[in-house]
């Protein structure tokens, strides 16, 4: 029953399964119905279920998470789009202060089923305020979850979890994947949302992401291979929780550990991972844990943003330092 699709396709077929199997789901955002949202997404959504249930927005972003979150309180499952990374701040309060706490205020009584979903990440060439990685952000806050799926597969199934969750979920897509195509099974029995997966087996060091990172961590192993070195690649595919155990188990293979991510290193996810694995792996490690990311500066305009972003070099060299202990 695999198909081959895109991970833009994967999404949207997961979205219009939910759609069809809860009346209650319903997506909103800027230009997600009519135009099917700027990289087609949402594409022939409200054609097919309406404008009562594919809902174009004003441009908001805090009324639409406000507007999700009294929906959420009503019983509906509202999937949110923010059209892009840099447009989630003007929402960021509604997030952290309501959305993220109203469980815990209500003492367990209300559920908050709210996926906001987040097109993130640079690599397309894009303008200010449209390529940014801010998922350290929501992980800092407590009551959220934090995925960001790197394959088309992935894509399908945690969407489909992420708007079963009574938890709020903040969806991370990696923009510049959109058009990566892979096999989906939609007759597939996925395993748990928050749960690592080890893409490559190796030997002499491990290599873990999450999103946008993980098919260069790929190209990585492939290089590496060539001049003789076994390199396990590691997709995360949630920030919060992270599953630990999974990065500790690999690392006890391959005594060595390098976190990539394209958000700045200073402060990233990269950074608890690495006090973590450092914390239950000390006797085992033979070199530090490493972290290869962004620079800790605004991201840059379109024609700087190859000099900004981690690359097969940095990788390497990060692979290089960590083999050289």
């Amino acid at each position: 029953m695999a198909e081959k699709m895109a991970l833009a396709k994967a999404i949207n077929e997961s979205l219009r399964r939910a759609l069809d199997a809860d009346p209650k789901v319903v997506v909103m955002g800027e230009d997600v119905g009519k135009l099917g949202g700027v990289f087609r997404v949402t594409d022939g959504l409200q054609k097919d279920f309406g404008e009562s249930r594919v809902i174009d927005t004003p441009l908001a972003e805090s009324g639409i998470v406000g507007t999700a979150i009294g929906l959420a309180l009503r019983g509906y499952r509202p999937v949110v789009e923010i059209q892009f990374d840099g447009f989630v701040f003007p929402a960021y309060d509604q997030i952290v202060t309501q959305l993220a706490k109203m469980h815990a205020r209500a003492l367990g009584k209300v559920k908050m089923p709210v996926v906001v979903r987040i097109p993130y990440g640079g690599g397309i060439g894009a303008v200010e305020h449209h390529s940014e990685s801010p998922e350290a952000l929501f992980a800092h806050v407590a009551g959220l979850k934090i995925v960001s799926p790197s394959n088309a597969s992935d894509a399908y199934w945690m969407m489909q979890q992420a708007i079963q969750s009574d938890d709020p979920v903040i969806f991370f897509e990696p923009k510049r994947r959109y058009w990566d195509k892979g096999e989906v099974d939609i007759e597939a029995i996925p395993g748990p949302l928050h749960k690592a997966k080890v893409v490559r087996e190796g030997t002499d060091l491990t290599l873990a992401a999450y999103g946008p990172m993980v098919k260069l961590c790929q190209e990585v192993a492939d290089a590496a291979a060539e001049e003789g070195r076994s390199l396990e690649v590691l997709d995360l595919r949630s920030v919060s929780p992270i599953d630990f155990d999974a990065v500790q188990a690999s690392v006890e293979r391959t005594r060595r550990l390098v976190v990539v991510h394209e958000a700045p290193v200073f402060f990233g996810s990269g950074a608890e991972i690495a006090a973590r694995i450092t914390e239950r792996c000390f006797y085992h490690l033979e070199a530090p844990v490493l972290r290869v990311g962004g620079y800790h500066a605004p991201y840059p305009p379109a024609r700087l943003e190859e000099s900004y972003l981690p690359d097969l070099d940095r990788v390497l060299d990060a692979v290089d330092r960590s083999l050289a202990y």
